[in-house]
């Protein structure tokens, strides 16, 4: 039943500042399309609680098939958390294995063939760390030193090599700062035999003697011919303008942090994101060789589909265009290939260097803004506009002349599909902060420690987009994205690599619970784990996410889903009776016009509400709100009265949003 359009969500009114035809460019790219036969729906089935509240008690998580255990990096205990997930509805705690006779701090894990490998940090965080080997018993094997702060780690696809992502940050005081690089270990001779001579260390000293600063004519100069777009570093040791060096008094190798690393399917490439540089670097693993850094460029958020919500002051949700250069500050970073070339995929989180010592920060309102690039500057810079936001000291004086030309954001609030040589493909634009707005407006851009914090980190980086992991279910290619302060994983089929679609995002956090009690369910996503069918104790692909903030370690379940008959169904025969998790089916037909069925799945009795809602983050109309029993119900959509376009519909379960979808109206 069609009812009015709600404008507001407990008085707070939705106000946009770009057009329609400028939204959600992701979904509207591409003409409309028949929508694919089948698709994919998570469901949560199990969760382990360690107790631990905002001091990392579940952070990087690594599964072992062999065992159907699972490596949880619980950086407050300085431990893994060995839990068995061979019953993955029940998951608990077998074994810690205690890293502190190794180290001050555990910061990743990986588990290759029985082999678990722990990156930790020196007790001086700026002196080299170690990474420790262990069988899946516990049992330590060995250990070698590798750089500053190994931040995270993972194994070659072959088993032949171990790759370390050293961060090398500087101290509090920024007296001291190590060089960034890349460990390379090789494990030919095996873990018992390993020595330090099996372990190559890749710097970035090459680019030592270059100067890269924001204050460089050079770069003035491309700034003014408009020459400032993703480019390729020089081989001969000249960097691209939009990589960052600008920590003071370090060199280009301790200015550079590695993050992350992703490593190609043959074993022969390694991708390394090295997040507060806004750049990537691509190392040749067999001969540990640094062959280039890549700038990743600028994210231009005045061109309609790359808005963003700017102020946490203006009361309503406001994504809108604004005269800012987001830079995409990627954290994590993985690649899969499809018909024999490598792509690879960021989540542009961003980050901010903040020390005592030194700090970027600032907020758009305490800059001089030139008057000339900036005429309206007055009214920019008022808190419910652009003022809030935080931008940075290191750039936008291109002239050096005193005053900020050009306004910089952190973290693209998006993800980024580039092919193999770092030219951006796609770019999912505002289209995550439009899905969180849609299942939560009255929690919109929460923070991770508190609920109740509507808006709170719109002035920040918004949702951050933290980790990124693939996984190939049939014949589909899908990304599972987790979002650090929002909570959830939006999911992605990137198929196509160039015309990637939205299948679901899915929220294990209760906005009306308690963080510090435990009763708000999964709070900051960390580290994610696909585990395909074939390793899984179900034999069906599951997603495994370690939240930080909440300290549990979350597992989903992946079906396969085919539209058939009148509505959606499991792709898998299902067993007599009650519905065994709760689902909310994509629509049938997809796209449709003018009514479609939209199916739902309940294991026990349960108030029910699914609203669909445009994408200016209106509710259009309300098809059921009512208690229904347990078991399997279809509700009918009819949109006569709705133009074409794409939508969203959410399913809320007791007062709780539990999952979203997009379906297409094509009149």
């Amino acid at each position: 039943m069609m009812i009015a359009t709600e404008l507001a969500a407990n008085g707070r009114y939705f106000k946009r500042m770009i057009a329609l035809a400028g939204l959600f460019s992701f979904l509207c790219a591409a003409p409309l399309a028949v929508a694919q036969s089948t698709s994919i729906q998570l469901t949560q089935i199990g969760t382990y609680a360690s107790g631990i509240f905002a001091e990392g008690g579940a952070e990087i998580v690594a599964h072992d098939p062999g065992t159907q255990r699972l490596f949880v990096v619980n950086a407050q205990a300085v431990t893994l958390d060995v839990l068995d997930i061979s019953a993955p509805g029940t998951p608990n705690l077998l074994f810690t294995i205690d890293v502190t006779p190794y180290s001050a701090g555990a910061n990743s894990v990986a588990v290759h063939k029985g082999i678990v490998a722990v990156a930790v940090q020196n007790v001086d965080k700026q002196a080299n760390g170690k990474v420790v080997f262990f069988d899946v018993d516990g049992t330590y094997l060995n250990d070698v030193t590798v750089g500053a702060l190994p931040d995270m780690l993972t194994f070659t696809p072959n088993g032949k090599y171990l790759l370390v992502a050293n961060e090398g940050e500087p101290n509090d005081d920024y007296t001291v700062d190590p060089e960034g690089t890349v460990s390379i270990i090789k494990l030919s001779k095996g873990v018992g035999r390993l020595t330090q001579k099996y372990v190559k260390t890749v710097d970035f000293g090459k680019y030592n003697n270059v100067s890269n600063r924001w204050s460089d004519k050079k770069h003035d100069d491309d700034h003014r011919r408009g020459k400032h777009k993703r480019r390729h570093s020089d081989r001969r040791g000249k960097l691209d303008p939009s990589v960052r060096i600008f920590g003071p008094g370090a060199s280009v190798a301790q200015d550079i942090e590695p993050e992350y690393i992703t490593v190609s399917d043959d074993s022969r490439t390694a991708w390394v994101v090295l997040q507060e540089n806004n750049a990537i670097a691509v190392i040749d693993i067999d001969d540990a060789e640094l062959e280039d850094i890549i700038g990743l460029g600028f994210k231009d958020h005045t061109k309609a589909g790359n808005g963003f919500d700017a102020s946490n002051r203006d009361g309503s949700i406001n994504i809108a265009n604004w005269p800012t250069k987001g830079m995409y500050l990627p954290d994590g970073i993985v690649s899969f290939s499809k018909r024999g070339r490598t792509y690879l995929i960021t989540a542009n989180e961003g980050d901010s260097r903040d020390y005592d010592g030194y700090s970027e920060e600032v907020r758009v309102k305490d800059l001089v803004l030139d008057p000339i690039a900036f005429p309206d500057a007055a009214t920019l810079q008022l808190d419910e506009n652009l003022g809030r936001l935080k931008t940075t000291l290191a750039n936008g004086d291109i002239d050096g002349d005193g005053d900020f030309d050009e306004i910089y954001s952190y973290g693209g609030r998006s993800f980024t599909i580039w092919n193999e040589k770092g030219k951006p493909i796609f770019d999912s634009g505002d289209a995550i902060e439009q899905i969180t707005a849609a299942a939560y407006p009255d929690n919109f851009n929460s923070d991770n420690e508190e609920n109740g914090s509507f808006d709170d980190r719109s002035d920040d980086k918004g949702p951050e987009p933290e980790g990124v992991v693939v996984g190939k279910i049939r014949s589909s290619t899908y990304a599972f994205i987790g979002l650090e302060r929002m909570g959830g994983v939006v999911v992605y089929d990137v198929s196509n690599p160039y015309n990637p679609s939205f299948v679901q995002y899915i929220n294990n956090r209760d906005f009306s619970g308690d963080p510090e009690a435990g009763t708000a369910g999964d709070l900051g996503p960390e580290g994610l784990a696909f585990i395909p069918h074939y390793e899984s104790p179900t034999g069906k692909p599951l997603l495994v996410v370690g939240n930080e903030v909440s300290g549990t370690t979350t597992i989903y379940e992946i079906d396969v889903v085919v539209a058939k008959n009148s509505a959606p169904v499991l792709a898998e025969d299902q067993p007599a009776g009650l519905p065994t998790s709760l689902e909310l089916h994509q629509n049938y037909p997809n796209p449709f016009n003018p009514t479609t069925m939209i199916g739902f799945s309940l294991p026990q009795d349960a108030g029910v509400k699914i609203r669909v809602v445009d994408l200016m983050g209106r509710t259009v109309a309300t098809l059921t709100e009512s208690q229904y029993k347990a078991g399997e119900h279809t509700v009918q959509f009819q949109a006569n009265n709705l133009s074409s376009g794409n939508y969203f519909y959410a399913l809320e379960v007791d007062g709780v949003v539990r999952q979203i979808r997009k379906l297409t109206l094509l009149k």
